[in-house]
């Protein structure tokens, strides 16, 4: 029991980090169709903040592990 527990958490974090990086793009590409100009400090910060967050979603699954 305790192992499906362990699978059912790393699943949530798996999902999370997809969700998260998912709307971090879809929101770019939304700021970049409105002002095209910004596109380099549009992606530079996406692809911080992606980072953040798949981060944050190794470090939750070695917790869950």
């Amino acid at each position: 029991m305790e192992g499906n527990l362990h699978l059912v958490g790393a699943g949530l974090v798996v999902i999370g980090v997809g969700i998260g990086i998912g709307r971090i793009g879809g929101s770019a590409l939304d700021a970049i169709a409105r002002q095209p100009e910004a596109t380099a400090k549009i992606q530079t910060v996406m692809l911080i903040a992606a980072a953040l967050i798949e981060g944050i979603g190794f470090a939750a699954l070695f917790a869950v592990s």
